[in-house]
C-alpha cells in the first residue's frame, strides 16, 4: 500500500502550504507540482499485474501484434489499439503502452489541476479514485477522462467549443463513451447557441456513427440485458453528488468566470441526476462508468471549499485538512474494504 499513500501523501503535504492565489504561486512551485504529476505517471504507468483488468489488456497488447496498420480503425477503440500495435512492432511490453498511456492521463490531469486555485488539493483529492482506481484500473477509460479534463480546461477558460468537442472526440478512440460528453458544449454556450447547437448536434452524431453505433448492442447486453453490477456504485456516485450539491447549494461562495460557473452547474446537474438513473437502472456498471466522466467535479469544488467557506487564513487551513482527511478516508476505505483491491494489493513496479 505503501506507493499509494505516497502519492497521495505528496500533494497533501504540500496543500498544507498552499494558500490558494495562483497569482502568487512561484516558479519553483509550479516545477514541484510538474514533478509530482510526473513521479504520479511513473508509477501509473510501470505498474505491473495490478488491476483487475490487466490480463485483459494483456489480451489487446496480443491481438494487436497480428493486426496490419489498415486494420486498426476497424479493431475496437483505434487510439488504444494504435498504442499497442506500436509496442508490438517496436518489440516493447505493456510497460510501454501503459506508460503512454500514463503521460496522456497526466497531462490531462495537470492541465485541470493548475486551472483550480489550489492546484495541490485538487490533486490530492484526485488520488484515491481517479488515480488509483481509474487510472491504474481501467487504462482506457482513465486515458479518455485525461483528454476530456484538456476539454474541459479548453472550454472552461477561452470557451472554445471547437478544441472541447476535439479533445472529447480524440478521447473517445480510447473509450467510446467519452462521445457522451459532447452535448456538454452546447450547453455551457454562451454566444451563437443555435449556431453552436446544431454542429455540436451535428459532431457528436458523427461520433456516434464512427466511434459508437457499432458497440451499442454489445454495450446494451454486456451492461443492461445482463444486469451487469458494480459493487460500489452507490459510494462512488454519491462522492460526486456531494462536491455537486454543494456548488448547486451555495453557488455564490463559488467564485467563477460566468461561462466556467455555468459549465460546472450543468456537470453537478448532471451528478445530481445520476441517484435516480442509479436506482432506476437494471446495470449500476453502466451508470458507473459514465459516472467516471463527472470526477473532475470533486476536484473543481473540493479545491474552493477553504476559499468558499473560509474567511480567514486560519479557517481556510483547517478547512483544506478537513478536504485531506475526507480524502485520505476515502484511500483508506477503497484499499481495505473495497471488493476488487486485492487485484491492486500489492502494488509491484514492472521492473523491479
Amino acid at each position: 500500500m505503501v506507493p499509494y499513500w505516497l502519492i497521495f501523501s505528496i500533494p497533501a503535504f504540500a496543500t498544507l502550504f498552499e494558500n490558494g492565489d495562483w497569482r502568487r504561486r512561484r516558479d519553483v512551485e509550479n516545477i514541484a507540482f510538474l514533478l509530482a504529476i510526473a513521479f504520479t505517471g511513473i508509477l501509473v504507468g510501470l505498474r505491473y499485474d495490478v488491476g483487475g483488468d490487466w490480463s485483459s489488456y494483456l489480451g489487446y497488447l496480443d491481438r494487436a501484434a497480428y493486426l496490419g496498420f489498415h486494420e486498426i480503425p476497424t479493431a475496437g477503440d483505434p487510439g488504444y489499439i494504435l498504442l499497442n500495435w506500436l509496442a508490438a512492432r517496436f518489440g516493447g511490453d505493456i510497460w510501454l503502452v501503459n506508460l503512454a498511456c500514463a503521460g496522456l492521463f497526466c497531462w490531462g490531469l495537470f492541465e485541470f489541476c493548475r486551472m483550480q486555485p489550489r492546484p495541490w488539493l485538487a490533486l490530492a483529492v484526485a488520488v484515491p479514485y481517479l488515480v488509483v482506481v481509474v487510472a491504474m484500473g481501467y487504462t482506457r477509460q482513465g486515458v479518455a477522462i485525461g483528454l476530456s479534463m484538456l476539454g474541459l480546461v479548453a472550454l472552461a477558460q477561452q470557451g472554445s467549443t471547437l478544441k472541447f468537442v476535439f479533445w472529447v472526440v480524440l478521447a473517445a478512440t480510447f473509450h467510446k463513451t467519452a462521445v457522451l460528453l459532447i452535448p456538454i458544449a452546447a450547453l455551457t454556450s454562451d454566444r451563437g447557441r443555435w449556431w453552436t447547437f446544431l454542429w455540436v448536434a451535428a459532431a457528436a452524431a458523427a461520433a456516434y456513427f464512427v466511434l459508437l453505433a457499432d458497440r451499442v448492442d454489445d454495450l446494451i447486453y454486456g451492461y443492461v440485458e445482463s444486469e451487469y453490477d458494480s459493487s460500489g456504485a452507490s459510494i462512488r456516485t454519491a462522492m460526486n453528488v456531494l462536491p455537486a450539491t454543494l456548488l448547486l447549494v451555495f453557488r455564490d461562495r463559488f467564485p467563477m468566470p460566468p461561462r466556467e460557473k455555468r459549465l460546472w452547474l450543468i456537470v453537478a446537474a448532471v451528478a445530481i441526476a445520476t441517484v435516480p438513473t442509479l436506482i432506476l437502472s437494471p446495470s449500476t456498471t453502466a451508470v458507473d462508468r459514465l459516472s467516471l466522466y463527472l470526477i473532475p467535479i470533486q476536484m473543481v469544488v473540493l479545491s474552493r471549499v477553504p476559499g468558499a467557506f473560509g474567511r480567514s487564513e486560519r479557517t481556510q487551513r483547517f478547512l483544506a485538512v478537513a478536504v485531506l482527511i475526507y480524502s485520505g478516508l476515502a484511500l483508506f476505505v477503497w484499499l481495505n474494504f473495497a471488493s476488487h483491491s486485492w487485484a491492486w494489493l500489492p502494488y509491484q513496479f514492472y521492473f523491479q
